[in-house]
Order: C-alpha cells, then sequence, then structure tokens
C-alpha cells in the first residue's frame, strides 16, 4: 500500500541527483506522484529522471541552486508550467565538508554550508508557500540531519546548520499550520551510500557501531518517511521531528 498524495499531485525534490534525493523521488513516483528532480548538477539529474521514468511522462529535471533565490524562484515557476504546481516539497539539498575542528573551520566553508543546509531550505519554503497556502493545502518535508541534536561527532557549520533546519521547520509549521499547510524535519543519521565504500573499513566500522542497531540506515527507508509525510495520512503531524538513526537519538 502506498502512503502518498496519489497520482495528481506534485512534488519537488532538491538534491534530487544524490542518493537520498533519488530515493526519495523513486517512492514518490511509485506513490502516484509527478515529481520534479531539482540539482545543481543538470547532468546527473537528467541520468536519474531517465532512470526513473523511461518514458519521460512523469518527472521533469530542473537546474536549481538552493544557494541562489533567483534559481530556486525560476525552478519552481519551470515546475508550475510544467505540472500547474507544487503539492510537495522535499527540502534535501545539503553538504557536510571540513571535518576540523571550529577553530580550523576555513570561513568560505562556514558560509557555504549555511547556505546550502540552511539557506537553501528557507528559499525552498519561502518560494512554494504561498502556492500552498492559496491551495489550502501542502507538505513540506525538511532533511535535517542527527547531527543537529546530537551536537557531535560532526563539523560544526553543519552541525549549526542542521540544528537551524529544525528551528526553521517548526517556525514555518506554526505559520502554516491553519492553512492546511504541513512542515515536518527528518533527522537520519548515517545512511549508506556509495561514499562509504570509499572509507577504510575500519571507520565505516566505527560510523556503524555510532548507531545502537548496528548498521547503517538505507537510503529507502528514509524515502519511506518521506512518503508518509507527503500524503493524506499524514495529518495531524506538523512542526515535528521523526528520528530514523537507529537509536542514536536515544542514546
Amino acid at each position: 500500500m502506498t502512503t502518498g498524495g496519489g497520482t495528481g499531485r506534485v512534488a519537488l525534490v532538491t538534491g534530487a541527483a544524490g542518493a537520498l534525493g533519488s530515493a526519495m523521488s523513486e517512492r514518490l513516483l511509485v506513490d502516484g506522484l509527478r515529481v520534479a528532480l531539482a540539482d545543481v548538477d543538470p547532468t546527473r539529474t537528467a541520468e536519474v529522471a531517465r532512470r526513473l521514468d523511461p518514458n519521460g511522462t512523469r518527472t521533469l529535471g530542473v537546474v536549481m541552486d538552493v544557494t541562489d533565490w533567483a534559481s530556486v524562484e525560476a525552478a519552481v515557476a519551470a515546475v508550475v508550467a510544467w505540472a500547474g504546481a507544487v503539492d510537495v516539497l522535499v527540502n534535501n539539498a545539503g553538504i557536510c565538508e571540513a571535518a576540523v575542528p571550529t577553530w580550523e573551520m576555513p570561513l568560505e566553508a562556514w558560509h557555504r554550508t549555511l547556505d546550502i543546509d540552511l539557506t537553501g531550505v528557507f528559499h525552498g519554503c519561502r518560494a512554494v508557500l504561498p502556492g500552498m497556502i492559496a491551495r489550502g493545502w501542502g507538505r513540506i518535508v525538511n532533511i535535517s540531519s542527527i547531527a543537529g541534536k546530537e551536537g557531535k561527532h560532526n563539523p560544526v557549520a553543519y552541525v549549526a546548520a542542521k540544528a537551524g533546519v529544525i528551528g526553521l521547520t517548526k517556525a514555518v509549521a506554526f505559520e502554516t499550520a491553519a492553512h492546511g499547510v504541513l512542515v515536518n524535519a527528518i533527522t537520519p543519521g548515517s545512511i549508506w551510500t556509495q561514499n562509504w565504500e570509499r572509507m577504510p573499513a575500519e571507520q565505516r566500522v566505527h560510523y556503524e557501531q555510532r548507531h545502537p542497531v548496528g548498521r547503517f540506515g538505507r537510503a529507502e527507508e528514509v524515502a519511506a518517511m518521506v512518503s508518509w509525510l507527503s500524503g493524506d495520512e499524514c495529518s495531524f503531524s506538523t512542526g515535528a521531528v521523526f528520528d530514523i538513526s537507529g537509536g542514536r537519538a536515544g542514546s
């Protein structure tokens, strides 16, 4: 049984060319939505769109730099021109870099991380909310991180940005609840992607053991949570933070 919004609704997923974004996009397509795949990399976005939708009838690839308001605004306008609306927004685009102590953090890394991981989420919300409010229905899912709750094991810029996403989610949810627009956040732990394969085995084991369940999460597990938060079955949760962290949230 699918839990998404069903045929006729339209989702916009940012960072859609990556492992998490493509898994989320695939799940929403299975749920019956049309999906706009937004990413700063047009080549990879087109590849993902072809893989998920070989006929090209239910996906649209759009170039979006989430740090640039004009780019976000133009991408949302392109989706509206294609499908008539954005009913679901998944703010997934993000980076984590400069794994150094605060006193060694390059200023450019700090600003770049905050621009993508936090300001990018604000830009996405700002662009789609007028239409959602006008229609009286909408779902926004912001991808934060368990790092935003723990404040450890990660670079300070990433932790600060992901904590900011949680606060932003709560504030926007309060503003929009009476308009039929629900806004929630997900805080994943370490989710397996091909990037982990480049890491030495001992280091991978160390990351696995941070999770009491003893393994990495799977992109499909995050996508399943996005699916529920994007549909009608999610009707009484807003401003909430949903952990998918293998027990780290309670450890």
